[in-house]
């Protein structure tokens, strides 16, 4: 649910300065295009509207707002429209998802705290946050605010997920219990892997501390000093002058196909601490303004102090950077950290501060050059990250003053062989398989109550009268429910009720006797989200029976 760093190319809700490089790392050299130009100014407005507009028609993206902090002037841009098919126009005040962008707010709570003497940065999880417990010991013992917005937790990548994803009937409360049933990946503060729940358990850290929830404290502290009148602090709330999210999802792999509004989107308002925030442009370019100033107003007043800004921009985390792909060389970092909220990097030797963003239908980027005094920020309705990519690319080289080449070609070539890749190993993947081979089993011997320690509970049921084929309901996930279709062996796909859904396979192990021993599960795209995470369940069947 948020663009980052990370190991595969389906990273599109984690920070999008790497999402694409670490997907790309499999395909074969393409040609790029290095026909540098110099640029006019980033906020120069046929320069950049005439960018715009190719970008958007290349990867046919509905619409985008852009941001642009240069020194003292702001200037914001609307491109497109806010949902297909109809004519409302994006505006400076329209609002889109920010997904992980979120991340940063949650972070300057916190700091807001630190600033108060509520809180400190080593200050342990344990000591502010009673019941709060991670699956190794030590980790729960040592667990500090700062290694909890730092991604180094010993979690997996997008490890539970799935406890709010696409949505839940759980509260916070109950995710902060349910971490403890997390496994970790690696050993605590081994490994950098980037994560959600755990800026979860932060939006609770600042409710135990303040005794205010996260969204009352971020809009009294935040939201409303800075001026962002146009802000929803939830990821339901409708006003007049917003996006409708869409996406390419009519095939096997998603990004491959025709645009279409999305039906099913991200809903409640558990995880919003990680990525609920809806923000405008002239929100964002309000929100640049205040990082660029270490979180002083135009008053003079601060929303966080000098030492908490510092802070929020200070390396905790090394990144680790795979070779990017020679059409991509130009972009790739020469370094990368995590500090709280925000990652640190640079692009062709400068120093950047930068953050992605996404959720269902919807991606944002976020990035300051502290040399320049400058800052942006672009959101689409869509998931279009080669867009997204490409108008990042554009106006750091703008504002840099650097030669440019034709981003929008590369990232085109480098995003189609990806998905084409991807395309062909499920051709190939499908082509594989023997449904004539099996089941081992009738298929009521399959039904019953399954259990994961962290999930909660999964019911497969064979129609209403033990007949027919299977069905699969996630319990905790309102509307995530489906049949299962068979596909070899004791392996089942899912096939979701609720549209726009990644699919996964379904496999249960047998005991000795011929029983179910458990029952595990896979994403069927090579390019579905790292929140997807069915590879980290491991159901049991309970003694229930439904």
């Amino acid at each position: 649910m948020v663009l980052e760093p990370g190991k595969r190319a389906s990273h599109l809700r984690r920070n999008a300065s790497r999402w694409l490089l670490s997907g790309c790392i499999a395909l074969a050299v393409l040609p790029s295009a290095y026909a540098a130009e110099p640029l006019p100014p980033a906020a120069d407005s046929p320069a950049l509207d005439a960018f715009a507009q190719k970008t958007m028609q290349t990867f046919d993206t509905p619409g985008m707002a852009v941001v642009v902090v240069d020194g003292g002037t702001v200037a914001t841009h609307g491109y497109g429209v806010r949902k297909l098919g109809d004519p409302a126009r994006v505006d400076a005040n329209t609002i889109f998802p920010i997904g992980s962008n979120t991340k940063a707010f949650t972070a300057a709570a916190l700091a807001i705290l630190v600033d108060e003497g509520k809180l400190r940065w080593d200050d342990r999880l344990v000591d502010k946050l009673p019941g709060f417990r991670m699956y190794d010991p030590y980790a729960s013992s040592e667990m500090t605010v700062t290694d909890l917005l730092t991604h180094r937790s010993g979690l997996g990548l997008g490890e539970g997920d799935l406890m709010v994803f696409p949505t839940t009937n759980r509260t916070r409360a109950e995710l902060v219990h349910d971490i403890r049933f997390l496994k970790p990946a690696h050993s605590f503060r081994a490994d950098y892997d980037y994560d959600n729940v755990l800026y979860i358990v932060a939006g609770q850290l600042v409710e135990a501390v303040s005794g205010q929830r996260w969204e009352d404290f971020v809009q009294q502290h935040i939201l409303n000093p800075v001026g962002m009148h146009d802000t929803q602090v939830s990821i339901d709330t409708r006003v007049a002058d917003q996006v409708s999210l869409h996406a390419k999802n009519t095939t096997a792999v998603r990004g491959v196909g025709k645009q279409a509004v999305l039906t099913t989107v991200l809903s409640g308002d558990v995880f919003a601490p990680a990525g609920a925030l809806q923000v405008s442009a002239t929100d964002m370019g309000r929100w640049l303004q205040l990082q660029l100033r270490h979180g002083a107003l135009d008053d003079g007043k601060r929303v966080f102090s000098e030492a908490a800004a510092q802070a929020l921009w200070t390396p905790q985390t090394l990144i680790p950077i795979r070779p990017a792909p020679p059409p991509l060389a130009l972009a790739q970092p020469q370094f990368s950290a995590y500090a709280l909220g925000l990652e640190v990097q640079d692009y062709r030797g400068h120093k950047i501060i930068t953050h992605g963003g996404g959720v269902l239908g919807g991606i944002s980027i976020v990035v300051i050059i502290p040399e320049k005094n400058a800052a942006f920020a672009i959101m689409l309705n869509s998931e279009d990250a080669g867009a997204l990519f490409a108008m990042r690319e554009h106006l750091l080289d703008s504002l840099l003053g650097l030669p440019s080449p034709d981003w929008i070609t590369t990232y085109q070539q480098v995003l189609d062989g990806l998905r084409a890749k991807a395309l062909a190993a499920l051709k190939t993947s499908n082509a594989a398989t023997h449904p004539e081979r099996g089941p081992s089993l009738s298929l009521s011997r399959y039904a019953g109550v399954y259990r994961d320690p962290w999930y909660g509970t999964a019911t497969i049921t064979q129609g209403k009268d033990g007949k027919g084929a299977l069905s699969i309901s996630f319990d905790r996930t309102p509307g995530l429910h489906g049949t299962l279709e068979h596909v070899q062996y004791d392996t089942f796909r899912t096939h979701w009720a609720m549209p726009d859904l990644e699919d996964a396979y379904v496999t249960f192990a047998l005991k000795p006797d011929g029983s179910v021993e458990r029952m595990s599960m896979k994403s069927v795209s090579p390019l579905a989200d790292f929140s997807w995470d069915y590879q980290d369940l491991n159901f049991t069947p309970t003694a229930d029976k439904k």
